[in-house]
């Protein structure tokens, strides 16, 4: 075998990581936008914002060449479950960032893969063996280094970032029940209708402050970016498997430091750095052992 044939399956890997490192910078993007959102409107009108540009654009750029494809699916209930748990760890989300740090909520938003690993076993019955489940108890101990419980006051907020990382990890279960079901861009967009729909719902009752011309812009631009980044993660799923993207999803924990201190002059404390680096390590352990045991 040639050594340009050999290089081009790590070409593609590197393009995959590139365009999934791409998506994780969008999606802190799109969280700054969204935390400054919070502070003139509230919390779930911006939620109700995030999803229903993103449905528009879909249906924009979609809808004139997939039609009917876009909404027929072989499982309408794991559609629409799917749907909502990702639109509960976006309410939380949201909400959350109105009152705490960006960094701070990225630390803690990343014991998503701990319950994952966790609520694998409970929901689709996998076997974790005793090293993971110790990676799984250590990254935990680094959410409670974060928490700090009985050493100072920790805001209430910063349970809903623990909400949003329960919500997202079954969401993430879920996600695998419908590999090989559904394409990826019906399971897409079912994920802004469902989020759009229920939203709008709520919207009436939360609809507090209309937006100017400014305020649409900023709202809009929320929905767009949480469309194209999740455009970019199917994109690099064609070029790389998830196991070997999945580490780079902890560079976020860099961009919510530098974006949280360059906006709104926010940096993490010592014990969120401290409780930060566990939960990376704990995670990126578990991804380890993954792999081994797929190798075996």
């Amino acid at each position: 075998m040639s050594a340009s044939a050999n290089t081009q399956p790590l070409a593609s890997s590197y393009r995959g990581i590139f365009l999934y490192c791409t998506a994780v910078f969008l999606f802190v993007v799109m969280d700054s936008f969204a935390k400054y959102a919070a502070t003139i409107y509230s919390p779930l009108q911006v939620v109700w914002a995030r999803y229903a540009f993103h449905m528009l654009l879909m249906v924009l750029i979609l809808g004139p060449t997939l039609r009917g494809k876009l909404v027929r699916t072989a499982n309408l209930k794991l559609q629409v479950f799917r749907s909502m748990l990702l639109l509960g760890a976006t309410i939380c989300f949201f909400t959350a960032l109105k009152y705490i740090p960006l960094a701070d909520a990225g630390a803690m938003g990343s014991t998503a893969p701990l319950f994952v690993t966790v609520m694998s076993v409970l929901f689709l019955g996998e076997k974790v063996s005793f090293r993971r489940w110790t990676a799984v108890l250590v990254g935990f101990a680094g959410a409670l280094i974060i928490l700090r419980p009985g050493m100072s006051a920790v805001h209430p907020a910063m349970f809903l970032v623990l909400g949003m990382a329960v919500f997202y990890s079954s969401y993430q279960i879920t996600t695998r029940k419908l590999a090989g079901v559904d394409p990826a861009l019906t399971t897409l967009f079912y994920t802004a209708l469902v989020g759009t729909v229920a939203m709008s719902f709520v919207l009436p009752s939360v609809w507090i402050t209309p937006p100017d011309l400014e305020g649409w812009l900023l709202l809009g631009v929320i929905g767009l970016i949480g469309g194209v980044s999740h455009f970019i993660i199917i994109l690099a799923f064609s070029y790389s498997t998830a196991s070997n993207v999945a580490p780079f999803s902890y560079t976020q924990l860099i961009w919510t430091a530098v974006f949280g201190f360059a906006i709104f002059g926010d940096f993490p404390d010592g014990y969120t750095i401290l409780g930060a680096i566990i939960i990376v390590g704990s995670g990126l352990y578990i991804l380890y052992r993954e792999r081994v045991r797929h190798s075996h």
